[in-house]
């Protein structure tokens, strides 16, 4: 089965084709007839109270003087794209002034449309480039929409279906990539020219400003519109990790010579933000991995080299996320994966960090950082939202058991409590512990344990794992996993394993490519730690991944499969012989490495799941679950996967949504019902609690 001349099932990779889709049918009426008795109903029905209810926060970003929301519920199940203003917002029940109704639009359209976004010109808020998905992939129609008069632009900016990267760079010009025709896409499937695009004239017509390779993954190109900083941006995306980064001034592309690995680069008025992926070197400072540096992007530019450490990280702490109000940084940053967040106040003028200040030079300590007071008990606080233009900010703070709650800040005094999610499942009798064990090489591995209070025998256990991409899974409440498991008296289990972010880059780097064996190990390691301490049984433990995920559940399956009683594995990469073939797949070649390379398919094929499945081995039943409409991880994986199972005799059952996208899911109906069969499907496999 290893080479496209043994795979008998290369057809199921023909998305849409009739054969496929008759095959995928002949699947979905079992699977269904299967799980989606006894207590499916039931379980489908609160998995969408949870989903849809009005009680829910609706979380906002400001533009202008006002608060944008997206949303859906039960009467709009395709959602509203809709503002408040913040005393309103401040009510419990505001008035939203709804500017799109994808519903009512998807109706008189004609289209099954999903909304992926806008893009709102700042900044006069007067135009939009709103991005709709057609069943949820990730191409879309953008089509420009006045938020005046409340209507798409007849003659405005359109792009018809395509991976698009369009934003604008002045009320009457956009920046576009899109697919132009032959030889304009990479071999990811992404746009590789960037065009610039007037008002008025045909988009054959736009003047190219920009060009990477095919190789390449992607490239794009921005515009910052903050009055006193106008500045335009491209850049190329070599690989998934590397990325070279110009100013576009005229036609004349400057340099910004960061390093090509940093894992983000942003520029703020007069300040420049590197996010470090590996040690750097800059005269005689080594910075190290995981580190923010700070510059005056004109002096940078120039090539001074006046950096300030604004973060380091240490052995149990790594930076999350960052993001900027007008003339403050806020810092959320992961302790031994418990979150903690900073303000950060700039230098002042008189300061000699400050790029007005004639005396510029390094002196760390000038950027001040501060705790932020008033947050509430939890282990993961995010960033919402951040006003650029402004002091506002918004952070929800949350935890297995702590039902979200939505606090605004101004830079200075207490946050200010602003909504509160309700609780969806009663929380009193459920303890949360952290964990660590010792995978093969002697790392210590943390993994958090939620489980009924008390319980001293072994009982169902759902453990969740991801793995890569530097993702990193912090806890945080989910109304859906506690009504539908927790509740039910089931245990849940969070690995924080290598190939994540949660100890920053380099938790990721030693599991890439020919390390990639140590995310399995990590995750098989905190597995028999479960059994060893008797919190379940091998029979009562399932496991669930997706997406990268996913190929974790297929390793799990082929390589330890008497380590589980049960396994979830949705939106997975499983053929890793072909997967770089298969839409966005060469996107990650630098993730997983070359299979066309034969060094690296000596060691990818040591674990691909689709190239080790043995027909002599017991294997733990499985669900695969995939969407028709997912144009990032191919159908074909999880097609094709199921298919080998079936003949080797394997207990196998797979479920593929006609739309949903990479999702899984189109809206809040299709979500409920992916839960509940999930759900099902464990509950029936490792028995009652």
């Amino acid at each position: 089965m290893g080479s496209m001349a043994a795979d008998p099932y290369l057809w199921l990779e023909d998305v849409t084709g009739d054969e496929a889709l008759d095959w995928v049918r002949a699947r979905n009426e079992p699977t269904k007839a299967e799980f989606c008795g006894d207590d499916f109903d039931q379980m489908r029905t609160e998995a969408l109270e949870v989903l849809d209810t009005d009680a829910r926060i609706p979380y906002v970003r400001r533009r202008g003087e006002h608060l944008y929301n997206f949303w859906r519920d039960a009467n709009n199940p395709r959602g509203l794209w809709r503002r408040t203003t913040l005393e309103s917002y401040r009510t419990d029940s505001p008035e939203w002034d709804v500017l799109i109704d994808v519903d009512a639009l998807g109706r008189a359209d004609g289209r099954n449309w999903v909304w992926a976004g806008a893009d709102v010109i700042e900044p006069e808020f007067t135009r939009a480039l709103v991005s709709l998905s057609p069943g949820g992939s990730d191409a879309v129609v953008v089509r420009e929409f006045d938020m005046l008069a409340r209507e798409f632009v007849s003659d405005g900016f359109e792009l018809p279906e395509a991976k698009s990267q369009i934003g604008w760079e002045d009320p009457d010009t956009v920046l576009v990539g899109t697919d132009f025709g032959t030889d304009s896409m990479t071999e990811s499937g992404y746009p590789r020219i960037v065009k610039r695009w007037r008002r008025g004239t045909p988009l054959a017509a736009a003047d190219t400003v920009f060009e990477g390779e095919r190789t390449d993954v992607s490239a794009g190109g921005s515009t910052d519109r903050t009055p006193g900083f106008e500045r335009t941006f491209v850049a190329r995306s070599l690989d998934f990790w590397n990325r070279q980064r110009y100013e576009l001034r005229g036609l004349e592309l400057i340099p910004i010579e960061v390093p090509a690995d940093a894992s983000s680069m942003s520029v703020h008025r007069e300040w420049l933000l590197i996010e470090l992926r590996t040690d750097w070197t800059v005269g005689e400072t080594t910075y190290r991995a995981g580190s923010l540096l700070a510059a005056n992007y004109d002096e940078f530019l120039s090539g001074t080299r006046n950096l300030t450490a604004v973060f380091e990280p240490d052995e149990h702490t790594c930076l999350h996320h960052y993001a900027w109000t007008r003339d403050r940084l806020l810092i959320v940053s992961l302790v031994d994966v418990a979150s903690r967040v900073e303000v950060v106040t700039l230098p002042s003028r008189d300061d000699p960090l400050h790029p007005a200040s004639p005396r510029l030079r390094s002196a760390r300590g000038s950027w001040v950082r501060e705790p932020v007071s008033g947050l509430p008990p939890s282990t993961n606080t995010m960033i919402v939202a951040a006003d650029e233009t402004g002091d506002e900010f918004f952070l929800d703070s949350s935890g297995f058991t702590e039902p979200s709650r939505l606090l605004r800040g101004t830079g200075a005094g207490e946050l200010e409590p602003i909504k509160s999610a309700p609780a969806f499942f009663d929380a009193e009798n459920i303890s949360v512990t952290q964990h660590f064990v010792i995978s093969a090489d002697g790392t210590p591995i943390p993994y958090f344990l939620v489980r009924p209070a008390g319980r001293t025998t072994p009982g169902p256990t759902l453990l969740y794992g991801y793995g890569g991409f530097e993702a990193s899974n912090t806890p945080s409440y989910s109304g859906v996993l506690g009504r539908l498991w927790l509740a039910r008296g089931g245990t849940y289990v969070l690995a924080n394993i290598r190939g994540g972010g949660e100890y920053g880059p380099s938790w990721h780097t030693q599991a890439m490519r020919e390390e990639r064996h140590k995310v399995a190990e990590d995750f098989v390691a905190v597995a028999g730690d479960l059994v060893t301490r008797g919190i379940t049984s091998v029979g009562q433990l399932g496991a669930q991944g997706g997406s990268n995920g996913g190929l974790l559940m297929g390793i799990m399956l082929t390589k330890y499969p008497e380590k589980f009683g049960a396994l979830v594995c949705s939106v997975p990469l499983l053929d890793m012989k072909r997967y770089h073939l298969l839409l966005a797949g060469a996107s990650w070649v630098a993730e997983y490495g070359d299979p066309d390379n034969p060094e690296d398919w000596a060691f990818i094929s040591e674990y691909s799941p689709y190239q080790n499945i043995a027909a002599d081995r017991s294997y733990p039943p499985i669900l695969l679950t995939t969407s028709t409409r997912d144009d990032r991880v191919h159908p074909g994986h999880a097609r094709k996967m199921t298919a080998a199972l079936e003949a080797a005799g394997h207990r196998v059952w797979y479920y593929e949504n006609i739309e949903g996208g990479h999702g899984g899911a189109a809206d809040n109906e299709q979500l409920a019902f992916k839960s509940a069969l999930t759900y099902s499907f464990l509950w029936r496999m490792l028995g009652p609690a």
